[in-house]
């Protein structure tokens, strides 16, 4: 494991090692598969950042699901208006059945109550969070979070599935960034 990597211009040191995250993932998939037993949860991915931990994840939920990988879509201009037009790529119905929404990251909270409002719309029979890591300091609305595998700083991070400008995703650590 390197202690820092380079990504672009910026250099990150590791925070959060492979072993703590996996370690994490199980305890969260124990519970999911404690709290949906006899049921068929809709586990929708959340693209770009969450395919990495998706991926161990369903791995160590050992019941029948299903899994779709959804992308968020918002309006493009010079500045990001943080406003989400649609989820792009539900080609599963949920109507009826629970879904468990897979996140990389929860800071703000304004995309994923976007999400959540969207979805509801589709009528599921419940709909949970699931993410890899939660900014409790930074959150801006409330969200019932069910499975949360760590909560950490304000601070900018990369690796794991988790990018800056597109690069940095395919670490096994998470790492933060050096002042």
């Amino acid at each position: 494991m390197a202690q820092t990597i380079q990504v672009k211009d910026k250099t990150f040191a590791v925070s959060i090692p492979e072993a703590q995250i996996q370690a994490e993932v199980r305890r969260v998939a124990k519970e999911i598969v404690r709290d949906y037993q006899g049921q068929n949860p809709v586990f929708l991915a959340v693209l770009n950042g969450s395919f990495i931990f998706a991926a161990d994840l369903l791995r160590e939920v050992d019941m029948p699901c299903e899994v779709s990988f959804v992308r968020l879509a918002s309006y493009q201009g010079v500045s990001t208006t943080g406003e989400i037009r649609e989820i792009m790529g539900l080609n599963v119905d949920v109507t009826g059945r629970p879904v468990i929404i897979v996140e990389d990251i929860v800071d703000t909270g304004l995309t994923m109550a976007h999400m959540l409002d969207t979805l509801r719309r589709h009528n599921p029979s419940s709909i949970d969070i699931c993410t890899l890591l939660l900014k409790p300091g930074k959150l801006q609305v409330s969200l019932d979070i069910r499975y949360c595998c760590l909560q950490i700083p304000n601070d900018f991070i990369v690796g794991y599935g988790l990018d800056y400008d597109g690069y940095g995703r395919n670490t096994k650590d998470i790492y933060t960034l050096v002042q």
